[in-house]
């Protein structure tokens, strides 16, 4: 690094991170779409381009020759020259693109992370990426010119295209790049004129004009074999299910892992009186849907009768591309943890308020309990009101819904009953008590919540987020409350059946809240860290949301199978939860898997969250609702489980809970609750 003589810090951009920075395009928040090969191949034509650029290699329209095998320092680069320097036999561009090509993935990773410490692009939940305001001020040093980021990469090609400049070497790649994945024409508006500018930018250079064409030639090549290779998805005999002790027990991960042992991680279900089912599961199939489910796979399809229910169109979970990223982008900070932490305060007063109603020897129904816990914060805090009295009843519609309209195991009348007249009535009803305390007078001096993002981006863009999708998303914590008290549930039985780990939580309570209600920092630090990994451990044996439903959108090849287009495809993503060789013994309880150096959590295998673009925006949020919730029950009580002897079953549609059977006991109150 140096400084220019103005103090603006200087780094060198390389011709893959010129390349990246081009194609990404910031309404969608990833790359422009390009096909995943085409991507990979011209990933490893800027590779090539950046190592000739060094000296390190030369090559022409037939060959590619070694000059000099010194590392150039740069690990996206240095595994791309160890592999050409090993080769004993000279190749040409071409092959090499097709020999590295599968190793691009991790060179774009390396990319991105480096791209973010360098502060030019911001990594946001869902795997999106936009650029840091602070980009457009930061000086970057590209030959022998100074400009912003964006300017090295889009405004040097635009001027090189339009005013006729005179590129250098690396906008001369970058241009053939990007013409060879045909996409140049979504980035610039061109006309007659500027493309043929483009052509003659294109032969301006012999090396680029020679790693273009390979790229053209692989990614040619790709397209005319796609699915000549592709292999028949297996069956699995319904007798398989029958007599599969998980499908007894609801254990849909646990099962989903059994069979894609058996059946590999493509495999298919026909269940009777209805629609065949294809499942995806297993690690590699996490990473390609965490990559590139997004350019295949859609969520609208499958939700938009769930949309109806409640009036909407266009609502979070089902919307895909840049208008997904533009909604999360939106409302990110209003499930951000930091806000949560700002009020932790008023969390830990409302929770103490409905821990006040439970009475020594009274036994509730433990899901019951936790979600009603849990709803007693989440109401006031993200919406401003208190919705207990709805809560019951706004939880069965949801599950209804569920069942009706995206699992299918109920017929669509079964929502019509008077009864469920009755509970979509309350919907309104919950989004009247909303607009009602959100008036500019009644949340003047009152820290915003989620109603107030919500009803500010309703404001500003009634066309992105109309009045009629309001009754879902401003009774949606109500929804949330329940997916995360089945979770919490799921926490407290494992807890009250391990008393080793119950006194350990105990303990971590008592210290936590020894002087009065915790701030911020201690109850995030390493005083909860049992707390944290054991919440952890449960999530993943009883992950909630076990699989997600897609419909594909783009016809495609996966694990050697080819999906065609508008098939529907259930993405069993917590399939990787009990498979042996990510997470040893499976089956036993060991919250030491988050601990380094075994750290069996990272990356895709783990997902209790999700994956991808669709994972749960409010992830880290929830989290410390649940923890919070745990810490303060065990701390002012002590529960049980009401027969010793009960087995823990658990209901799986429409999400995984534990079975209603179940229940908690109230032994002993340990110590007041302050008023």
């Amino acid at each position: 690094m140096s400084r220019a003589a103005s103090g603006t810090t200087i780094r060198s951009l390389s011709l893959i991170d010129g390349l990246v920075l081009t194609l990404l395009n910031e309404e969608s928040g990833y790359f422009r779409q390009v096909p995943g090969w085409n991507l990979h191949c011209a990933v490893m034509g800027a590779a090539l381009g950046e190592l000739s650029l060094r000296s390190r290699i030369d090559t022409d329209m037939d060959s590619l020759i070694l000059l000099d095998p010194t590392p150039t320092g740069d690990p996206a680069l240095d595994p791309v020259l160890d592999k050409i320097a090993a080769e004993s036999v000279q190749r040409n561009a071409q092959f090499w693109i097709e020999r590295l090509a599968p190793d691009a993935e991790s060179i774009i990773d390396m990319t991105l992370d480096r791209l973010v410490g360098l502060k030019i692009l911001q990594h946001h939940e869902g795997e999106f990426w936009s650029l840091v305001g602070s980009a457009w001020r930061s000086g970057m040093q590209t030959g022998s010119d100074v400009g912003t980021a964006v300017e090295h990469v889009k405004t040097r090609i635009s001027r090189a295209i339009f005013d006729n400049e005179i590129p250098d070497p690396r906008d001369i790649i970058i241009v053939c790049l990007i013409d060879t994945c045909d996409v140049l024409r979504f980035i610039f508006d061109l006309d007659e004129e500027s493309e043929q500018r483009v052509k003659d930018i294109c032969r301006m250079d012999l090396i680029g004009r020679a790693i273009a064409d390979a790229v053209g030639q692989n990614i040619a090549g790709q397209l005319l074999r796609q699915s000549a290779l592709s292999r028949p998805i297996p069956v699995v005999p319904l007798r398989k299910l029958v007599r599969s002790k998980h499908l007894r027990s609801g254990n849909v991960p646990a099962l989903f892992a059994e069979l894609q042992q058996e059946f590999g991680p493509v495999f298919e279900i026909r269940p009777p009186f209805m629609d065949n089912m294809i499942f995806l599961a297993g690690p590699d199939i996490n990473h390609w849907v965490h990559r590139n489910g997004r350019m295949y796979l859609r969520a609208r399809d499958y939700l938009e009768d769930f949309e109806k229910v409640y009036g909407g169109v266009g609502l979070l979970p089902a919307l895909d591309g840049a208008d997904h990223f533009r909604y999360r982008k939106s409302i990110q900070p209003a499930y951000s943890r930091t806000r949560l932490l700002d009020q932790m305060g008023d969390l830990f007063s409302y929770t103490r308020s409905e821990l006040a109603k439970w009475k020594v020897g009274e036994s509730r129904p433990l899901t019951t309990a936790c979600r009603t816990l849990v709803n007693a914060a989440m109401s006031p805090i993200t919406v401003g009101i208190e919705s207990q009295d709805v809560r019951g009843d706004m939880h069965k519609f949801k599950e209804r819904a569920l069942k009706t309209h995206v699992g299918r195991t109920l017929p669509k009348f079964m929502l019509k009953t008077p009864g469920m007249r009755r509970r979509a009535r309350l919907v309104d009803e919950i989004t009247e008590r909303v607009l009602n305390v959100h008036t500019r007078a009644q949340r003047a001096g009152l820290p915003a919540d989620l109603a107030d993002d919500l009803l500010t981006m309703h404001t500003n863009d009634r066309q992105f987020l109309p009045e009629s999708n309001l009754r879902f998303v401003l009774s949606a914590p109500l929804i949330a409350s329940m997916y995360v008290g089945d979770q919490l549930a799921f926490i407290v039985y494992a807890m009250l059946t391990q008393p080793d780990f119950y006194d350990k939580i105990r303990g971590e309570a008592d210290a936590l809240f020894a002087d009065g209600d915790p701030d911020r920092e201690a109850i995030t630090g390493s005083g909860t860290d049992v707390t944290r990994r054991f919440i952890m451990e449960c999530m993943r044996l009883y992950p909630i949301v076990p699989m997600s439903v897609r419909n594909v959108m783009n016809a495609c090849e996966v694990e050697g199978c080819e999906l065609s287009e508008g098939r529907r495809v259930f993405i069993a993503q917590t399939a990787t939860h009990y498979m042996a060789d990510l997470f040893p013994d499976p089956l036993t309880f060991d919250i030491d898997r988050y601990e380094a150096p075994r750290n069996e959590h990272v990356g895709t295998r783990y997902a209790p969250y999700g994956l991808g673009t669709h994972s749960c925006l409010g992830a880290r949020l929830t989290e410390m609702y649940m923890m919070t919730n745990l810490l303060m029950m065990v701390h002012y009580f002590r529960i049980d489980i009401a027969s010793r002897k009960a087995k823990l079953k658990i209901d799986p549609f429409p999400s995984m809970s534990p079975s209603k059977k179940l229940k908690l006991v109230v032994s002993e109150k340990r110590r007041e609750l302050p008023a």
